[in-house]
């Protein structure tokens, strides 16, 4: 007998929307029978639905003492990057409504980036979870396929939301700057535009699970090498921590 879904997508807390399509690809599912073709597409998609974090989570405050002291514990010298984190973290909590300011640590590899990301979720208590666009070059890598296709998967945002398992983690996007921009398979920059965009995560939809999906609660930190390949509209969205290579000493 199947796992049983009907309670399951009941103690999901989806959106009212969201819990309707659950319950309409239930009754497929009910219909269908496991020999027939559907049937394990139609099952693999409720599993997502019902394994997505759907339910708020509550704001916590950020303890900016602390928040500093794990920083300096774990990184070495950088004073004014850690400043313009803390302030960062500052105005967040000061203005409740500042959605989508999104860091972007720009510097020479090795530099701590991407630990410093690991740093911040720890920091304001998070889930950290990581997504590397080095060489990306196809929307659907970002927005996931449409269900039609054969072995169609959710895109990277949406499994890294199931992997982290709660609505607000700290998501590091690695390498922005290394993200193929143009080409024959849509522009997966503009796919991370929508994301990135408070005006419109809210509502982001991947392609293969059709429905919107609320990110704004996602704290983003971006990286990169370099500013120069960045597309213009995607740096304007982000606020630019200039990290520079550490001195022989600090080494």
């Amino acid at each position: 007998k199947e796992p049983d879904y009907l309670s399951r997508i009941e103690e999901a807390g989806m959106p009212p929307e969201v819990k309707e399509a659950a319950l309409e690809e239930y009754n497929k599912l009910d219909d269908q029978g496991p020999n027939k073709m559907d049937y394990n597409v139609i099952k693999n998609y409720l599993e997502l639905l019902i394994s997505l974090p759907w339910k708020k989570e509550e704001a916590k405050a950020v303890d900016l003492e602390e928040a500093r002291r794990i920083l300096d514990q774990q990184h070495h010298g950088l004073q004014k990057v850690k400043d313009r984190i803390i302030q960062h973290l500052a105005v967040m909590q000061l203005n409740k409504k500042k959605k989508g300011s999104i860091l972007l640590l720009v510097g020479p590899p090795g530099t701590g980036k991407t630990s410093l990301g690991k740093s911040i979720a720890e920091a304001l208590g998070r889930e950290y979870t990581r997504l590397s666009l080095g060489g990306v070059r196809d929307e659907s890598e970002i927005r996931g396929h449409r269900r039609t296709y054969v072995g169609a998967m959710p895109g990277r945002i949406i499994q890294s939301i199931k992997k982290a398992g709660h609505t607000n983690p700290v998501m590091v996007l690695d390498e922005v700057d290394k993200l193929m921009s143009g080409g024959f398979h849509g522009d997966p920059s503009s796919a991370l535009l929508e994301v990135l965009d408070p005006e419109q995560n809210s509502t982001f939809t991947d392609h293969y699970m059709d429905l919107p999906y609320d990110l704004s609660d996602v704290f983003f930190i971006a990286t990169a090498n370099s500013l120069e390949s960045i597309p213009a509209p995607l740096l304007d969205r982000m606020e630019v921590i200039p990290i520079s290579s550490y001195t022989i000493e600090e080494k």
